[in-house]
Formats: C-alpha cells, structure tokens, sequence
C-alpha cells in the first residue's frame, strides 16, 4: 500500500493508522517524509525517524508480516542537496527499522549506486522510469532489490482509452 505519510503527522497516529492498514491484510506498506507543506515540504529528520520507528512497532505488535517501506521524497521535493540528505534519511529509517527503503526520483546510476551502498545489507526500492536509461538488469547488477513502475501502466491505459474515445466520437460525427 502506497501509504502517504501515514495519514498523520504524530508518531503516536501513524502507529494508529499503519495498525488499521495491517487489520486490512496488506503484505507491505511505504510512509513517506514529506509533510504536504509547501513550507516545510520534509519533516525534521528526528520526527520522520519516529514516525518510521511507530510505524514498525505497530506492524510488530500486529504479529503480521508485512514489510515497512520507508521513503524520503528530497527528490521528488527539490531538495537543494536530495542525494546526502536522501541517503541520511533514508541511513536513520534503516536504522529505525524499516524493511525497505526508497528515494523516488533517483533516476541516475551513480545517486542509486550512492544510496544501495549506504543502506546495506538492506534492499533498496527504485521507480523504474524510461527517462532513467537503466534497464532491470542494470539495475539488479547495481544492487536494487525491487523496481515499481508507479502510474505508468494506468497512465497508458488511459491514454489507450481516450484516444479510442476520441477515434469513436470522430467516426460519429
């Protein structure tokens, strides 16, 4: 489950929340850092870590495996330096105890290459883009244990769909 930030901002209602997503049988969910303020797009790092560290003592206390995706959207949010400080979050959320983790919009081999190395021996998300230029197995080679594709697949379905829309209302005309 592509979980947001928690749905919440305090440690104690994420834990809430990520309790009520596990009661719904899901195998895994990601909370991200990202505050949903323009303002303060992240949040403090000592507050994302435990918000992560809630978050997988709910999913401990349900007695369920499911897996803890961590996030940390420096990319995504135009952070003046997203690497380093994707790399120290995501450092601090492995820590914390998150299963997985994940910078989306990591995109390049080296930021990638960069950040595979910091988190070691834990595995590694990356959303796999065709602007990137890596293919799967360049990928796996660089250590990246799961790729996702996000909205890609719908978005061609639906460009699919619109355009036979499109091709049927012009043949009726």
């Amino acid at each position: 489950a592509d979980f947001e930030s928690g749905y919440a901002s305090q440690p104690e209602d994420v834990a809430e929340n990520v309790r009520l997503c596990v009661e719904t049988g899901v195998a895994g969910l990601s909370i991200e850092d990202a505050t949903g303020d323009r303002e303060e797009p992240l949040y403090d790092l000592p507050l994302a870590v435990e918000r992560i560290k809630a978050a997988k003592a709910a999913i401990k206390a349900s007695g369920a495996d499911v897996l803890l995706v961590a996030r940390s959207e420096c990319f995504l949010l135009g952070h003046p330096q997203p690497l380093a400080e994707a790399v120290r979050r995501l450092t601090a959320f492995a820590e914390a105890g998150a299963d997985v983790l994940f910078a989306p919009g990591a995109v390049k081999r080296p930021d990638i290459e960069a950040i595979v190395k910091a988190v070691h021996p834990k595995p590694v998300h990356v959303l796999l883009t065709s602007n990137a230029g890596l293919k799967i197995p360049e990928l796996a080679d660089l250590g990246v244990r799961r790729i996702s594709v996000g909205s890609a697949l719908a978005r061609t379905a639906w460009t699919a769909f619109i355009r036979a829309a499109h091709e049927i209302a012009a043949q009726s005309s």
